[in-house]
């Protein structure tokens, strides 16, 4: 058994080399010998036959160079893996052939240029199979397929990668900088990955949200961990937007992290330097939770008109959160257009969006005469019936619960009588900078 091995790891050590087998020829010095160990091993390949196949395999690759045949190596690796299988229980071999097989991808990706980002994928696979015991080691073989590979890395590899780092974090073998190092470079390495014929986008998809859960249940970026981490950094270097930007992003998805001094001041460089919706939308919600509400309101209007250049349904979504802070502010026909806004960007606003307008007209008081001062309650159930439609239960519920108390403070017929108004009639509102057209309804007695 030690002969094998030993016999093994130096024709491998000559393959490795290649130059002097490959200056004697495609098949070696013995290129007779190579081709008719080559024709045994395949025959009996061919045929399923591994075990006969096996030592014929082994004369083939002591005599052969590694540029005999692509095939050779391949066939090595099936055979080591099913004798990798065969011997669990005896852990020198075992060992011994796991690294033979990791070998055999070596030879390949060096000899077979067109092949050699699949035959480092390949070694990165069998890592994980047959390693994972061993997180050390895992990561440390991963890390070079990363680094070989890049964006044509398999996508389970980024993952496990990944997944090795946390776990050596767990056993203090790692510190946090180096994991949030490894999944911020894992995470750009997916986004820089196109759909071909491959891999799918849904794939990408999957493998970005694994890596992103993967992550945050480590808690290994930890509020604590960032601000430890990213503090003295900061201070050294205030400037630097692309750390800022880091930061940022860093701790906004780190629960509970964004109301402590790093986070408002990255925040600040960020968007004083570079700035955009994502970092004035930052600023208002840093404000607001310190109830500097008029400094809340003005990033909030930033980040809309920031957002006009953005995705629809980020813009939408911006909108959407500064009618609801002009809700909850008394800035009422501000609240109307940004729902408004919200409604045309992205139609799946709409239940929300009409709340907030049917909100809005049920608060507003307006002057006149009883109808006039009635008026707005018709405007408001108006909007609250179109907020129905797509409605969560939630929603639903506050929806039903408006309409009937707003219901309740629609003229009788009596009152619109007396101003010569019926039910059905059109009646046109006009209130606090605002304008709706309506339907007359009454309570009936």
């Amino acid at each position: 058994m030690k002969k094998f091995i030993l016999g093994f790891f130096a024709a491998a050590m000559v393959f490795a080399g290649g130059n002097k087998a490959s200056a004697q020829g495609k098949y070696g010095p013995d290129s007779a010998n190579c081709v008719t160990y080559l024709s045994y091993y395949h025959e009996y390949f061919k045929q399923k036959n591994y075990d006969a196949a096996l030592p014929n395999w082994r004369k083939a690759y002591a005599i052969c160079a590694p540029t005999a045949n692509q095939n050779m190596i391949l066939d090595g690796t099936t055979l080591m893996r099913r004798l990798i299988a065969k011997n669990g229980a005896n852990k020198e071999y075992k060992a011994a052939l796991i690294d033979s097989l990791l070998t055999l991808h070596d030879l390949r990706a060096k000899n077979y240029p067109k092949y050699t980002v699949a035959a480092i994928n390949n070694k990165g696979l069998d890592i994980v199979n047959y390693l994972k015991s061993d997180n050390q080691r895992v990561f440390d073989g991963l890390e070079e397929v990363i680094a070989a590979n890049n964006e044509k890395t398999k996508l389970s590899i980024l993952v496990n990668d990944l997944n090795a780092a946390i776990e050596l974090y767990k056993q203090e073998k790692m510190d946090a900088e180096k994991v949030i190092a490894t999944y911020q470079r894992n995470v750009a390495i997916v986004k820089e990955i196109q759909p071909d014929k491959t891999v799918k986008q849904e794939d990408i998809d999957k493998t970005k949200s694994d890596i992103e859960g993967l992550f945050i249940t480590s808690k290994v970026a930890s509020c604590e961990n960032l601000i430890a981490l990213f503090t003295p950094r900061f201070d050294a270097d205030p400037e630097n937007v692309e750390l800022a930007t880091n930061i940022v992003k860093m701790m906004s998805n780190s629960e509970g992290c964004i109301n402590n001094d790093l986070f408002l001041r990255a925040t600040t460089s960020m968007h004083k330097n570079d700035p955009s919706a994502q970092s004035a939308y930052f600023l208002y919600r840093l404000n607001a939770a310190q109830d500097n509400i008029a400094a809340a309101e003005s990033f909030l209007e930033e980040a809309v008109r920031l957002s006009e250049n953005e995705d629809p349904k980020v813009a939408a979504d911006y909108n959407m959160q500064y009618a609801n802070f002009c809700l909850n502010n008394g800035h009422k026909a501000k609240a109307v257009a940004a729902a408004q806004k919200a409604v045309e960007l992205d139609a799946s606003q709409s239940p929300k969006a009409y709340f907030v307008m049917g909100s809005v007209w049920g608060s507003t008081t307006c002057g006149g005469d009883e109808i006039a001062r009635r008026s707005p309650y018709w405007v408001a159930v108006d909007y609250l019936q179109k907020a129905r439609t797509g409605a969560d239960d939630d929603l639903l519920e506050k929806i039903n619960t408006s309409i009937a108390k707003f219901r309740t403070y629609f003229p009788s017929t009596q009152d619109a009588f007396m101003y010569d108004l019926t039910d059905g009639q059109s009646y046109t509102v006009s209130c606090g900078g605002m304008r709706a057209v309506t339907t007359v309804r009454t309570q009936k007695q």
